[in-house]
């Protein structure tokens, strides 16, 4: 464990770096990057388009491998686990929302929900609960046996976000999740996210445009020129 890991982070990385290589071009992103995310706490990430957030994203999910440094998920080096030992971390500790649902369109919105639960090896009924439940708290009671095709854009990310939630993870990472959405139902989608996000005190990093919406987080970073700074909420 890294000396400098916090017993309560839920997520940490430090001295991350990514390069991309193609052929002799070298092209890099961020270079000794650190970053700490608390239980419960709600980090936005901001930043010009270009600057490297959803690569960030990517690699703090463990989606993505860094050039160099490490990322630690729930107290554990992500680089030190097999590709089947990472599965099971992000699928137990992490939780994903992108700015496109990524819902499987041949199966209703209640076996979307259930799916993450279902592969961390609970049963069918056990399962079928815990997504009704969630997807109960989004206001999509009345559509669980719909498919994602049959769902408005907002109900979509809605059971996106209670996919992200239904295995109680430490931490939810948010890319853009609102930015598909009019201006309304972003509101919507990203209120009740905050409030399933608070109810099972569970960590939030959000990448966002929208500095209305990060106003509403408990700390603000900005990516710019490969590093983090904070940006205090007076600035947005």
């Amino acid at each position: 464990m890294s000396d400098n890991l916090s017993t309560s982070a839920v997520l940490h990385c430090e001295n991350l770096a990514k390069t991309y290589a193609e052929g002799r071009m070298r092209t890099p992103v961020f270079d000794g990057l650190g970053l700490t995310v608390e239980q419960g706490e709600t980090v936005a990430i901001v930043g010009a388009s270009g600057a490297g957030k959803s690569t960030l994203l990517h690699l703090l999910g463990g989606l993505d491998v860094p050039t160099s440094g490490e990322v630690y998920v729930a107290g554990q080096k992500m680089s030190a686990l097999t590709d089947a030992a990472r599965g099971r971390l992000r699928n137990q500790s992490l939780g994903f929302v992108y700015q496109f649902h990524h819902l499987l369109p041949e199966f209703t919105a209640l076996e979307n929900v259930m799916m993450p639960v279902m592969l961390a090896g609970a049963d069918v009924k056990a399962a079928a609960q815990r997504a009704r439940a969630l997807l109960d708290s989004v206001g999509l009671g009345h559509r669980v046996e719909h498919k994602p095709g049959e769902l408005s854009g907002g109900e979509r990310q809605r059971a996106a976000v209670a996919r992200a939630l239904v295995n109680q993870p430490a931490c939810v990472l948010g890319d853009e999740p609102t930015g598909n959405l009019d201006e309304k139902t972003a509101a919507n989608v990203f209120a009740q996210m905050l409030e399933l996000n608070r109810a099972q005190k569970t960590s939030l990093v959000l990448v966002t445009h929208d500095r209305r919406l990060a106003r509403k987080l408990d700390r603000v970073l900005e990516l710019h020129e490969g590093k983090l700074r904070h940006l205090p909420h007076e600035q947005l």
